[in-house]
């Protein structure tokens, strides 16, 4: 094997990861609740109405819009994405944020730390990557049971990185 080729072994990522929040309610879900709660607000709108509580149908309506404005800034913030790969000579984490701007952090393993603060009852509450005057944060989003998986999976494989 070739020095260019071994070089480009070594430069292979084993590990990667993309980190994204979870939301439990698809757009499926969300529709159908929307559909649900519209439903209950002309029911209730038009029982209102009848008796004549004109100003109640409204305000019904402002009820229905701003869960609906809720769940849209929800699904927004869900666009979130991490990309984290280790190879033996490069630790990259691509971060890409709601509105679509990015931003990218390259480290040497070997000069890197993972540093993970725990609390008794919750668990991980926050992960981050640390080398010398840098700091970057990763999986802020993640539920307790996503960080310590990844938090495990990453620590072998920042392992094997600095071991090779």
């Amino acid at each position: 094997m070739s020095e260019t080729n071994a070089d480009f072994a070594a430069d292979q990522p084993f590990f990667q990861a993309l980190l994204k929040p979870h939301r439990s309610l698809g757009r499926t879900g969300f529709m159908i609740l929307i559909g649900a709660l519209l439903a209950a607000w002309a029911v209730t709108g038009i029982i209102f109405l009848s008796h004549g509580a004109w100003p109640v149908f409204g305000f019904f309506g402002l009820d229905v819009v701003a869960l609906y404005v809720a769940f849209r800034l929800n699904y927004r913030a869900a666009r979130t994405r991490e990309e984290v790969s280790v190879s033996r000579t490069e630790l990259h984490i691509h971060k890409t944020y709601p509105s679509g701007k990015s931003e990218q952090h390259r480290f040497n393993p070997f000069w890197t730390r993972f540093a993970v603060a725990r609390h008794a009852e919750i668990g991980i509450t926050r992960m981050a990557v640390e080398s010398r005057d840098k700091t970057v944060a990763i999986g802020s989003f993640l539920n307790p049971d996503d960080r310590e998986s990844f938090a495990s999976a990453f620590s072998r494989a920042l392992a094997t990185a600095k071991a090779r």
